[in-house]
C-alpha cells in the first residue's frame, strides 16, 4: 500500500493527527515570497517535471494518481489545475468536474459517482470538487440530504458515518494502487470578495459570474466549519490534505506544483526492464531496419 510522505519543507501539509485545522492555516503565502517572474520560472520547471514523471507512471502501469481539489468559490481551482498538469499527456490525463448530482447519481451511494470516474492505473485523475462535496456542501445544507431519499438517516450521526464511509474508501483506493492526494485551496473572505468583484467589473470575467455564489458567501463560516471538520478527521498517511494559501495565484499554483512532482518522485515507478527474450526481439528489429535501406 503506498503511503504518502509530505515534503519535509512543506508547511501546507495537514498533520494525520487531527492537532491543526482550518484557522491553523494561512491564506496568505509565505513572507519571503518571491517575486512573480521567480514563481512563474519554478513553475514551469515543475511543469516540465511532471510531464516525465507522468510518462515513468503511465510506463509504470502500477499505480494511478488522484489529485481532489477542494475550495470555496473563486479560489482558482479551474486555473490551477490548467497551468500545473499544462504539460501532461492528454492521453494519460483525465479532469472531472462534479456538480449537483444527477437524479440517477442519488439514487447510487454517494461515493458511487466518485468510483465511476477514477483513473486507471498509470495515469493521473483531477477531481475538481469531490465526494467530500457529500459533507461540506450537503452538511451546509441538511434539506439536500432529504432529497437523496435514504433509509434510516441520523442527523445525529451521518457525518460522522461519512466521514468515515470516506477514510475507508481512500483506504481501499491505496490498497488497489490508487495514489489519493487532496488540496483544499484556503481563500480569505476578503480575498474572495475582491474575485468576484472581478467576475462584474471585467468583460472577460463576465461569463463566470454566478449570483449563486453570493447566496453560498452568506454561508461562508458554515462552510469554514464543515472544511475544519473534513481537515481534522480525513488527512493520512494514504490521501493527505494539503492546506494551500490561496491569495496568490501564482504561489498557489506553485504550491500545488511542487506537491505533484513530490507525490509522483516517491512512487517506486520504472520504466521496465526489458527481458532477455525482448532483448532479442530488439536486436532482431534493429538488425532488419539497418538492412532496410
Amino acid at each position: 500500500m503506498p503511503v504518502l510522505k509530505p515534503a519535509q519543507h512543506d508547511d501546507h501539509a495537514v498533520p494525520f493527527d487531527g492537532t491543526r485545522g482550518i484557522d491553523d492555516f494561512s491564506t496568505a503565502p509565505p513572507p519571503d515570497l518571491p517575486d512573480k517572474k521567480a514563481l512563474k520560472k519554478e513553475l514551469k520547471q515543475h511543469v516540465r517535471d511532471l510531464h516525465d514523471l507522468q510518462r515513468k507512471l503511465y510506463a509504470d502501469g502500477r499505480y494511478a494518481v488522484l489529485a481532489v481539489f477542494q475550495a470555496m468559490d473563486a479560489a482558482g481551482k479551474d486555473g490551477t489545475i490548467r497551468k500545473v498538469f499544462s504539460g501532461v499527456n492528454p492521453t494519460g490525463f483525465r479532469t472531472s468536474a462534479f456538480q449537483a448530482p444527477s437524479g440517477r447519481e442519488r439514487r447510487h451511494d454517494f461515493l458511487w459517482r466518485c468510483a465511476r470516474a477514477l483513473p486507471m492505473r498509470g495515469k493521473i485523475g483531477i477531481f475538481n470538487r469531490s465526494h467530500y462535496e457529500e459533507v461540506l456542501v450537503v452538511r451546509v445544507k441538511p434539506a439536500l440530504l432529504e432529497g437523496q431519499e435514504l433509509p434510516n438517516v441520523d442527523p445525529a450521526t451521518v457525518w460522522d458515518e461519512r466521514l468515515e464511509s470516506i477514510n475507508d474508501w481512500e483506504k481501499h483506493l491505496a490498497r488497489n494502487g490508487v495514489v489519493v492526494v487532496k488540496f483544499f485551496l484556503h481563500l480569505s473572505r476578503d480575498e474572495q470578495r475582491k474575485r468576484l468583484l472581478a467576475r462584474i467589473d471585467r468583460p472577460e470575467k463576465n461569463w463566470k459570474y454566478n449570483a449563486a455564489d453570493l447566496d453560498e458567501r452568506k454561508l461562508w463560516d458554515d462552510y469554514q466549519a464543515a472544511y475544519d471538520t473534513v481537515l481534522r478527521t480525513t488527512s493520512h498517511p494514504n490521501a493527505p490534505w494539503y492546506a494551500i494559501p490561496a491569495d496568490n495565484k501564482h504561489y498557489m499554483r506553485v504550491a500545488v506544483a511542487r506537491v505533484m512532482v513530490h507525490t509522483l518522485e516517491n512512487l517506486d515507478t520504472a520504466y521496465p526492464t526489458p527481458t532477455d527474450e525482448h532483448m532479442e526481439v530488439l536486436e532482431q528489429g534493429r538488425r532488419r531496419l539497418l538492412e532496410d535501406h
